[in-house]
Parts: structure tokens; sequence; C-alpha cells
């Protein structure tokens, strides 16, 4: 959770459209502690706070326009990720006789090129992390790149959350890179639970940081009260 507040650090106000109990956690986190001008929404027309309470009114064209403008911070979920932050959430195997359907593109590709994203993948494994996304949904670095300017514009795609790890694209061919290791991970595990090389820096990877005890009353006593966290992540 704090990880993925931390991927809304310095975004300024921005609406940040977080996917899942864990993103959605961090953003309201994220809000109440290093970043209060975050815009959080109930998925529908209203802008809230992070206890729920109404703060005002986000007609679905005005949201559309901040989408296509760079001005929102997606974190999505994903079945598959490749090297260069190809996203799946279609299907597995072949498209035409896939092994499994899954949700469908869905709007990843407009959330990919028309504004920063990042993705939390609650099991880190090698089937997720492959050398190539079955069906490509969300833009990666290399055919955003291939696509020209009119897809790089607004596209980044930040960083991916994980249970081990953080990873990002901090590298010269934005390929994805270890970022920070969870406290008692190892970069050893980390590359087991990865279907691709991994960029590593030279330098060493830093332990991702704790939560405060702030944050920790937050989350515990103001955000999360129920515990509904603890059947997302497994302990």
């Amino acid at each position: 959770m704090i990880a993925c507040a931390e991927t809304w650090r310095g975004d300024g106000e921005v609406l940040a459209s977080p996917m899942g109990v864990v993103p959605s956690i961090g953003a309201r986190l994220a809000r109440l502690t290093f970043a209060p001008d975050l815009l959080l929404t109930d998925g529908e027309a209203l802008i809230v706070g992070p206890d729920g309470v109404t703060e005002g009114w986000l007609p679905y064209r005005q949201h559309l326009a901040m989408v296509t403008g760079g001005r929102r911070h997606v974190m999505m979920g994903a079945s598959q990720l490749d090297r260069y932050g190809n996203q799946n959430i279609s299907c597995i195997g072949d498209w035409h006789r896939p092994h499994r359907q899954l949700l469908g593109v869905r709007g990843a590709p407009v959330n990919s090129i028309n504004n920063p994203v990042s993705y939390w993948v609650p099991r880190h494994s090698p089937r997720v992390f492959v050398e190539r996304v079955d069906m490509v949904c969300g833009v990666g670095y290399d055919r955003a790149a291939a696509a020209g300017p009119p897809a790089l514009r607004h596209h980044r795609v930040r960083r991916v959350v994980t249970d081990l790890a953080v990873l990002d694209f901090a590298t010269p061919d934005h390929s994805m890179r270890l970022a920070s290791l969870h406290p008692g991970v190892t970069v050893e595990q980390v590359r087991a639970a990865t279907g691709f090389a991994l960029a590593v820096a030279d330098g060493g990877v830093p332990t991702t940081r704790e939560p405060t005890a702030v944050e920790l009353r937050l989350i515990r006593e103001v955000i999360d009260p129920e515990g509904a966290r603890d059947r997302e992540v497994r302990v």
C-alpha cells in the first residue's frame, strides 16, 4: 500500500484512478498525507474525499477531457506484463482460440496512451511477467515509440508494484528495472519470479520504505478498518 501510494507522489492536481483494493487504499493514503491535491472519484460522476464525503461533481465529458489530456494517473491490474510495460488483460493464448478469456481490452489502450499509468500485481510470478504478452491491451514503451509522436505525448508507464518489489523503466531502452525490494525479499527471489531478464542497478537495490506510525494508523483505523487489504495480498 505504501509503494502504491508513492506512485502518485509529485503528481500534483491530477485525477487518481486506482483499480483494486490495495491501489485504492494507496491513493487515499497519498491524499491524506503527502499528496493533498489529488482528485479522487467514486468511479462515476462525483469527486470524493479520502473519507468518502462528496467534494464536487465530475461529469463524464470532463472526465474524458482529463483522461485524454494527461491529467489522470491510473493504476491498473495486469494478467501479463512484458519487459517494456505492455499489458494484457484480454486473453491467454492465441487471440483466435484463447485458452482463457479475461476482461477484454476495455479502456487500457486509451489509459496507457493518454495519461500516466502504473500497475499493481498482487502475485509476482513468471505467469504474469512474460517475455511477450499474448495480446497488447495497455501500451508499453516499445510499441508507443513505434507508433510515433502522437502516441508519445502523454505516454508514461511509471511503476509496477507487486507483492515482492517495485519496478520501473528507468533504463536507456525503457526496459523494466528492479527499483526496490520489499523488506525481506531478495533479488534472486524477484528474478526467479520474472519470466525475462530484469535490469538491476549496479549500486544495489534499495528497500521499499515501510509505513510510518501515522500511516499505519490511517490504514488500520481510517481507510481500511475492516481489513479488506488482507484478502488481496497473501501473507
